[in-house]
């Protein structure tokens, strides 16, 4: 039985009605049905996780890794005591601001909206839930507070101090959307993340440090039998907190284990061999992270700030350096690609922003319409862009360049 859910916890930005039918669902599971259904949600499964979309049969897309951190923020939740709905919605909503193309489309658009402020992902995932999304006007999809707060995993805008003291180069929200940060804060600890959004960062970890591991391996890119183990050590050290020495150690006591694949040749036996890996995996980090949260909190259920999820230095150890393999080996093949993919979405922008509002579609004509400088209209443009699967965008980016190509034509023949 969860508890600790308030009636500020529930409230929605604006007032609504029971739907008729809808009175046994509590409001958090509202909430989950609004993100599952949404466009923004739909739209990620042609959006890149590691491996383009496209590319190959197998590899997750972003709404796939979506959906398994939901599977794994709900179980997490049920262990600790938070509300599994509002876990699950936050973890379905996690990545909902991510652009075409992934981290890599995420630079890309950071640098061409510099002009109204950056991009972030985080940042731009709030802007969706509370403003982009078609359900209630003026709200977005009018989530309750306790669900937008567990989605926000950064609760602090761009160049703010966070609660640990140094400036955090991530942040969750943009300043045009600072009311509604500031309502679905109302009465949190500054700085600090709600216990369900620190539930939801630690399921995405887990989730794209295993999975995106395994997709490596079955894809051939990764040759467990025969690591780099140093230049592994060495990536992981580079971004996260534990020494090369524990972090050798660590990865040496991971190939003992006897779910470890040696190797992997595609057949039925190496699949087998490569889901036993994941699962081990997956329930070792959340084993970890239940028994360490119930150790320092103790044994009631835990939800929004009465708790928080404390992961032993060995968990996060060993999911650094189930990153840093696919790091390694996965993402220098990818140099060249991610190169064109940031020209694209740059031009993109560029044209876009030349050929607003008809260009735009109809949905986003009304804001640029409605805003009330050249930074408020970028931003608009930026909102179209990130919207943008992985084929829209390359799709758009050829349209639209075409579009300026013929009109150039007719300047010219004009003059």
């Amino acid at each position: 039985m969860t508890t600790g859910y308030d009636a500020a916890a529930r409230e929605r930005l604006l007032p609504e009605t029971t739907k008729t039918g809808s009175g046994s669902r509590s409001p958090f599971a509202r909430d989950r049905a609004r993100v599952l259904h949404s466009a923004a949600l739909r739209r990620l499964a042609g959006k890149t996780q590691v491996v383009g979309v496209g590319e190959d049969d197998f590899p997750r897309t972003r709404l796939t890794h979506s959906l398994e951190c939901a599977q794994i923020g709900r179980e997490l939740a049920r262990a600790l005591g938070a509300h599994p709905d509002v876990v699950d919605a936050a973890c379905l909503a996690h990545d909902l601001g991510h652009p075409p193309f992934g981290h890599n489309g995420e630079a890309a658009l950071d640098a061409a909206a510099a002009p109204c402020g950056g991009f972030e992902g985080n940042a731009q995932s709030l802007r969706i839930l509370t403003r982009l999304e078609a359900k209630v006007d003026g709200a977005g999809l009018n989530l309750t507070r306790a669900v937008l707060d567990a989605a926000t995993k950064y609760p602090w805008w761009r160049g703010a101090v966070d609660a640990t003291g140094p400036s955090s180069a991530k942040y969750g929200v943009y300043p045009d959307d600072r009311p509604v940060f500031e309502w679905l804060r109302a009465g949190a600890p500054s700085g600090r993340a709600c216990f369900e959004a620190q539930l939801m960062d630690w399921s995405d970890d887990v989730a794209y440090s295993v999975h995106d591991l395994e997709d490596g391996i079955q894809a051939g890119s990764i040759p467990l039998d025969r690591l780099d183990a140093d230049a592994v050590v060495a990536q992981a050290a580079r971004v996260g907190r534990a020494s090369v020495a524990e972090l050798a150690e660590v990865l040496g006591e991971l190939r003992t284990q006897p779910w470890w694949p040696l190797g992997h040749d595609g057949s039925q036996t190496a699949l087998r061999s490569l889901k036993g890996m994941s699962s081990a995996l997956i329930g070792r980090l959340c084993s970890a992270a239940i028994g360490a949260t119930r150790a320092t909190c103790g044994p009631d259920p835990l939800a929004r700030f009465t708790g928080v999820v404390v992961i032993p230095p060995l968990a996060r150890a060993e999911c650094e350096l189930l990153k840093a393999v696919t790091a390694h080996y996965v993402m220098p093949l990818r140099v060249a690609v991610q190169e064109r993919q940031r020209a694209l979405l740059g031009a993109l922008v560029s044209t876009l922003a030349d050929q607003a509002p008809d260009a735009l579609e109809p949905a986003l004509r009304g804001a640029w319409h409605q805003a009330r400088d050249d930074a408020s209209r970028l931003r608009v443009v930026i909102d179209q862009v990130a919207s943008l699967t992985d084929a829209s965008a390359t799709a758009w980016s050829r349209r639209l360049t075409a579009r300026s190509a013929v009109a150039a034509s007719r300047r010219r023949v004009s003059s």
